[in-house]
């Protein structure tokens, strides 16, 4: 990094110059962000996609550009008449520490069950150098104020910037990971969806809204998210790397090898360090090398034969027990089969206030504007359909459906 005036300029290959003022690069240089430039964006994608090794360090700065970004472009338009400047260092060092608290390899650890990366972040937020460099920014009570801006529970009038179906780390992750993945499926029309940002009163509320004529960058963004759902963050090798992952976790944790409590600090490389060092089943050797799990069985969402109980992908330790007992029927030792059903919560979830051109306010949800925006009312049956219902085996064997029925039917009837 170099510059001057106060300001410090990182050269980053999505947006090229990065401007960070004195109060950003203070938070850059404390361990606690350092720590990002070791968390990788993607997880295990990099064993897909080779260049998917960007961190969550290069993201935030990406998210903090946008922010200066989004700001410039509201005081051009006058709609920020009544915010200070503490308002908008708040929003800008909002999208610069909104990963602050995020585990190694991407959500896997979250799909495990550990607590999400928001909550992480207050005791991130409030210990150490970085408390000390929030402190010297003169922001009242900053720990506090961004730790429920990133739960989404912020009364800030400029808070839907940061968290909401417009936040600018959406923007910055899909162009980023698009480019570094080597794919053509995360294109948004930045400048236009930028240009039509605007602070709205609804119902007596000062928020962050959209002009109508901007609808059409705003589902760029919902369908390059659907898109790198589908063909990348999905994918079925990816996937299998993350259900060894977890695992491998798992059982680790399990077996009190693995302290939990250190996964908030840790990196990708230091964890997996960690685990390879007591790792008795395989698991972590295998990901070191890319030898992945093969899938013995894939099914379309459309195509499944019974509903799949919610727990597949909300309850680890029973899933573990569905895997082992699928292991067994098919010759396999515990962990030899490994089950994925990934699931996202309102994936395309929209809730947004919209400027229509004669200038009332509506806000536009889940049901879309039939005939203007439809998006929003197919979200779900898009978001389904970029699902897969997967058995991965550690080597080659034959997995029926009626033998992943029976075994999850048991599990039932055993937690029931």
């Amino acid at each position: 990094m170099g510059g001057a005036s106060g300001r410090e300029i990182v050269r980053d290959l999505l947006w090229k110059n990065i401007r960070l003022e004195a109060a950003a690069a203070r938070v850059v240089d404390t361990p606690a962000f350092q720590r990002l430039r070791y968390v990788r964006q993607l997880g295990h994608a990099f064993l897909v996609y080779p260049g998917a090794t960007h961190s969550r360090f290069e993201h935030a700065l990406g998210a903090y550009h946008l922010a200066g970004r989004a700001l410039a472009g509201l005081a051009e338009r006058g709609d920020l008449a009544g915010f200070g400047p503490d308002d908008t260092l708040f929003i800008r060092l909002g999208a610069l520490l909104h990963d602050i608290g995020h585990y190694p390899f991407s959500h896997a650890l979250e799909e495990e069950g550990y607590t999400s990366h928001e909550a992480l972040a207050d005791a991130h937020l409030a210990r150490g150098p970085l408390a000390e460099a929030l402190a010297a920014t003169g922001l009242a009570d900053p720990a506090a104020r961004l730790g429920a801006l990133f739960r989404g529970a912020s009364p800030h009038p400029l808070a839907g910037l940061i968290a909401g179906s417009l936040d600018l780390d959406k923007i910055d992750y899909l162009k980023r990971d698009a480019l570094m993945c080597g794919v053509p499926y995360g294109e948004v029309d930045v400048d236009r969806l930028l240009a039509c940002l605007v602070v709205v009163d609804e119902g007596g509320r000062r928020t962050v809204g959209v002009l109508e004529k901007g609808l059409s960058a705003l589902e760029s963004l919902l369908f390059a998210k659907y898109q790198m759902y589908r063909n990348v963050y999905w994918h079925h090798a990816v996937r299998s790397a993350t259900a060894m992952f977890r695992r491998l976790v798992r059982d680790a944790a399990g077996t009190g090898a693995l302290d939990p409590a250190r996964l908030p600090e840790a990196t990708d490389d230091a964890l997996m360090h960690d685990l390879a060092a007591t790792d008795r089943s395989g698991l972590a050797a295998a990901l070191r090398e890319r030898r992945l799990h093969k899938r013995a069985l894939e099914i379309a969402p459309g195509d499944l034969s019974a509903p799949v109980p919610a727990w597949v992908w909300a309850d680890a330790r029973r899933l573990a027990r569905a895997e082992d007992a699928l292991a067994a029927r098919v010759g396999l030792p515990p962990g030899g089969v490994l089950v994925d059903y990934p699931h996202k919560a309102a994936m395309l979830g929209l809730d947004l206030a919209i400027v229509r051109q004669d200038g009332t306010v509506e806000r536009l949800g889940r049901g879309g504007w039939p005939g203007r925006m439809d998006l929003p009312r197919l979200a779900g049956d898009l978001a389904e359909s970029a699902r897969r219902l997967r058995v991965f085996t550690a080597r080659r064997v034959g997995v029926k459906e009626r033998d992943l029925y029976d075994v999850l039917a048991a599990e039932e009837r055993t937690a029931g």
